[in-house]
């Protein structure tokens, strides 16, 4: 069973790799599989269980979009289909119809989910988050430029509880779309949320038990815990 980590050589900022290290350590046999920026993504044409999509730099933005726009309809509908795809940090950005910023940074994206990313590069946003999804609780951080206008009622793979949602002033966060899992959230995500961790290992077929499970459950709890506290802001 493989999982597909897109263009790593340059989206590897805030520690996101560690989600898709996280997912081996728990389930060694996992076969991890790297696809560079001048190599069509495997999950096009193989069998791979989650595709994964990290933060990278603006012109980073760039690059990804140019190199994924070629197969926009064939990853529509590949995750339409079901393909798990997860996208963390400012990957979300890429996947709605366009970055553009006061700064002259404009980038057409995939259009795979709804909404523009509108960055104001002097007024960067750093927050930590609080939401739900099912059953569970779901911590986080956000450090982004700018967040995505437009987006409407497209179905949300989280809801704010502290923080903000995609649009900065709504609860939604992030995106859902057939096996598309698109969050701004970085910390990496899956280490920060052993209860998300778990969830997907299922949704894969496999084994939930955790690596450092105790330990893991342990800091998630406690952080859990601090986000809740009514004198905390969640602004930094």
């Amino acid at each position: 069973m493989k999982i597909e980590v897109l263009f790593s050589e340059v989206c590897n900022l805030y520690g996101d790799l560690a989600n898709v290290r996280y997912l081996k350590a728990c389930r060694p046999e996992l076969t991890i599989v790297e696809t560079d920026l001048h190599t069509k993504p495997r999950f096009l044409d193989e069998d791979v269980a989650l595709v994964f999509l990290g933060s990278t730099t603006e012109q980073g933005l760039k690059l990804v979009t140019e190199a994924l726009l070629p197969w926009r309809e064939a990853i529509a509908a590949k995750i339409d289909g079901g393909q798990r795809f997860l996208a963390v940090g400012n990957a979300v950005d890429m996947l709605t119809e366009g970055i553009r910023s006061d700064g002259g940074l404009a980038v057409t994206g995939l259009g795979l989910v709804p909404g523009q990313a509108e960055y104001r590069m002097m007024q960067r946003h750093n927050s930590f988050f609080l939401g739900t999804f099912e059953d569970m609780e779901i911590v986080g951080f956000k450090s982004l430029f700018g967040h995505i206008q437009g987006a409407g009622d497209a179905e949300a793979w989280f809801r704010a509880v502290r923080g903000v949602g995609r649009d900065g002033a709504t609860a939604a966060e992030g995106f859902r779309r057939g096996g598309l899992m698109a969050t701004s959230l970085i910390g990496p995500l899956l280490i920060l949320n052993p209860p998300l961790t778990k969830w997907l290992l299922r949704d894969m077929g496999l084994d939930d038990t955790l690596a450092f499970e105790d330990a893991a459950m342990d800091s998630y709890r406690k952080r859990v815990a601090e986000f809740h506290e009514e004198g905390r802001g969640w602004k930094y």
